[in-house]
């Protein structure tokens, strides 16, 4: 192979070859339009100045290189342009592949130089200790006739093949390896063909669009192009190529997954030896990142100018900004002085459930701080004046108490508190003139004390909560060098509102006081004196809202001289279930009274018909004692006991032993009007007690209630063999109650 390798190797003449040779030569085409040197350089495509390949361009009429690419100068060093081809070449130190310098008539450059195309010949580039190869191409860029005498070569780096016997072969690979290396796209188009179609594409084109060369050869590049296209840049391709001249563009392209890529395109025109146009040449390149980039700039211009235009408006209202900033600061100080303000009232107000109180602790709130002296009027439910409040920085008690005499307990309706009260507004009297003061206040005593305790500015603002006008707070300063300023208005009303509030809350809770009262003392009645029985009880409510519940006790002393025990629990645990309660004592206390047969299963029959013929309460659960007096002194006494669903009742023996009689049971009151009720009688020896309940004090969170009864049983049978009623009492509700349901307990030891 060496041999062969000695002599020089022809241009190769293959068809093929030229065509794509004559790829580079139509990409730098474009300098067809420059009449010098530094004319080629400017109209040379941009594509080709940085492509990793060395590029040249030779003035055939002086026989010397007139522009290199960057590459091209990487090779030749500082050689000075213009120079003469063969010594371009030997300070390149290029020789033929037999290692001989480069023939001044034969050789690929002076060829070039003469006007003829190389269409591929390696050399060799004897660089230091090692040879390379490079693959030399060139053609001339003007047509036949012009005024251009350049011509251009291309310079290809490459990997040399492995060593073959077939000189052609060798070659052959050569140029394969030239087209496959470089990284420009290269596409020939035949303008003879209809449509003038692809008829060659290298791998790169394939690589950058996606499109294998049999899915692109034999159809016009416009498939390339998509929605986006810009149809300017399309319209001047078709332009150029009409005209058969070279035209570079920039446009978007579409691959074949359909993303969307950058294209620097030029088009070349290339025509043979009698000058008619035999194929266009393209060379494109992917330039997304540069347009890309490009954008980005512009992108980051704007943003500048932006922010240019957004500093000088940040400046023009940073003073503006800083008053702002002042004021909010002022402001954020004041709310948070009114917010303390408030905090305090809401917690002096809140904090009792007496009116006297809560009127005395409004009154202080407001003075000194709101004002010189203050007074409160309180409405009654009628709209009429039913109290009122003042105070006085300096005291002034007996003045405060005059005024309130005759002028508060009596608002006309042109006073500044009846028009709060009316109108439920604030009334602000900026200045009390002589005039005003006649106006508001009518009666000529009253302006006399309201001289004397000073007036020069007068607030009022209503009291008004859940709908309802309580009242009217009136402050009165008495210097003309306090004027109340809006913020303080506001406060003041906010103030009303929550007193307003705290007032309601307290009626409310008194109301409801007054009810349970008389409830409890109505329904909850004190234990009789009965002879020959010791008596005691207890009760606790569940309500939270008052002080009853369901649950009731009763002790009756019978026209017979019999005793009668009842202990009943209505369900609920509220006063709607007391006045329930209310009414089937009632109806127990007349059915036990007056009753012809005073069997106690009876008696609660006869309640149990009544209840829901009457519909008067709920169900309940009722037990009902009746306790017959012995014969004779010393003998036991006889009890008599029915149940309607109730827990059993207790009987403590004189030596301390509890029994439970749970042998009689029955079904609530209010369920079966029907129902039979049982009765049982038990004899009981002088000093036993009998112990009545409700569930509220056996039932346990996730207990059973027998367990709950046997913990009873267990803590009254500890209680001393003397123990009384009452103490049994206290033993019984020793454990603890749940306080989730209503507590009746009663006590009766028979003597």
């Amino acid at each position: 192979m060496q041999s062969e390798l000695a002599r020089p190797w022809p241009p190769l003449q293959d068809p093929g070859l030229d065509q794509q040779a004559g790829i580079v030569t139509a990409a730098s085409a474009a300098v067809s339009d420059a009449g010098s040197a530094a004319g080629a350089h400017a109209a040379l495509p941009a594509v080709l100045v940085d492509v990793p390949v060395a590029v040249l361009v030779i003035d055939r009429g002086t026989g010397s290189v007139v522009y290199a690419n960057t590459a091209a100068v990487a090779l030749a060093g500082n050689v000075g342009l213009p120079v003469d081809v063969d010594t371009w070449g030997a300070a390149v130190g290029l020789t033929d592949l037999s290692g001989r310098p480069l023939a001044s008539s034969s050789g690929p450059l002076s060829t070039v130089a003469q006007g003829r195309p190389v269409a591929g010949e390696a050399v060799r580039l004897a660089s230091g200790a090692e040879d390379h190869l490079l693959w030399v191409t060139g053609f001339p860029l003007s047509g036949p006739g012009s005024e251009q005498q350049l011509s251009l070569v291309v310079f290809l780096q490459l990997d040399p093949p492995e060593a073959v016997d077939d000189p052609d072969s060798y070659l052959q690979a050569l140029r394969e390896r030239a087209v496959i290396a470089t990284d420009i796209t290269f596409t020939i188009t035949d303008p003879r063909q209809p449509d003038d179609p692809l008829v060659w594409v290298n791998p790169s084109f394939s690589r950058i669009t996606g499109y294998p060369a049999e899915e692109a050869i034999g159809r016009n590049c416009r498939f390339l192009q998509g929605p986006a296209t810009d149809p300017a840049a399309v319209a001047e391709i078709r332009e150029g190529l009409a005209a058969r001249r070279t035209v570079t563009t920039t446009l978007l392209n579409y691959r074949k997954d359909g993303t969307a890529f950058w294209n620097q395109l030029s088009i070349s025109p290339v025509f043979d030896g009698e000058g008619d146009l035999v194929s266009f040449v393209g060379v494109q390149t992917d330039v997304t990142e540069r347009v890309r980039g490009e954008r980005e700039r512009e992108a980051a211009f704007a943003a500048e100018q932006a922010a240019r235009h957004e500093a000088e408006l940040a400046r023009a209202v940073a003073e503006q900004a800083r008053r702002d900033a002042e004021e909010a600061r002022a402001t954020a100080e004041r709310a948070q002085t009114r917010l303390a303000l408030m905090a305090e009232v809401t917690s002096a107000l809140i904090a009792t459930l007496d009116m006297e109180e809560l009127l005395d602790r409004l009154a202080r709130l407001c003075v000194p701080l709101l004002a010189d002296w203050v007074y409160v009027t309180v409405l009654d439910e009628y709209g009429g004046v039913r109290r009122a409040v003042a105070r006085h920085r300096d005291g002034r008690e007996d003045d405060l108490a005059e005024f309130a005499a005759l002028h508060v307990m009596h608002l006309p309706p042109r006073s500044p508190s009846r028009r709060s009260i009316t109108t439920s507004r604030p009334v602000l009297l900026a200045e009390v003139t002589p005039e005003v003061v006649e106006e508001a206040i009518t009666s000529a005593p009253a302006r006399e004390v309201f001289a004397r305790l000073g007036g020069s500015t007068v607030l009022t603002a209503p009291m008004v909560a859940r709908r309802r006008t309580l009242g009217a707070i009136a402050l009165v300063r008495a210097t003309p060098d306090r004027p109340f300023t809006p913020d303080e208005i506001e406060i003041v009303e906010d103030l009303a509102g929550r007193a307003a509030l705290a007032m309601d809350n307290v009626r409310l809770y008194q109301r409801e006081h007054s009810v349970a009262d008389t409830l409890q003392r109505s329904l909850l009645p004190v234990l009789p004196e009965v002879r020959g029985i010791e008596t005691a009880a207890h009760y606790v409510s569940a309500s939270t809202a008052a002080d009853v519940g369901g649950d009731f006790y009763d002790l009756l002393e019978l026209p017979d001289g019999s005793v009668g025990v009842v202990v009943g629990d209505v369900v609920g645990h509220d006063v709607a279930a007391a006045a329930a309660m209310g009414h089937l004592r009632g109806l127990i206390r007349a059915c036990v009274w007056d009753a012809d047969d005073a069997d106690p299963g009876r008696v609660l029959a006869r309640v149990d018909r009544l209840v829901q013929g009457l519909r008067v309460a709920p169900m309940a659960t009722m037990v009902y004692a009746r306790a017959l007096r012995p014969a004779e002194p010393g003998a036991p006494w006889r009890l008599q006991v029915a149940n309607a669903g109730h827990p059993p009742v207790l009987v403590r023996t004189p030596a301390g032993a509890v029994r439970v009689l749970s042998e009689v049971t029955g079904m609530l009151v209010g369920v079966d009007a029907t129902s039979r009720r049982e009765t049982v009688t038990v004899d009981l020896p002088p000093g036993s007690t009998l112990l009545a309940y409700t569930d509220g004090l056996v039932e346990q969170p996730g207990a059973d209630l027998d367990q709950g009864i046997a913990e009873l049983c267990h803590r009254i049978a500890a209680a001393p063999a003397a123990a009384g009623p009452r103490r049994l009492c206290d033993a019984a509700v020793s454990g603890g109650l749940d306080g989730r349901d209503d507590v009746a307990l009663l006590a009766v030891r028979f003597g």
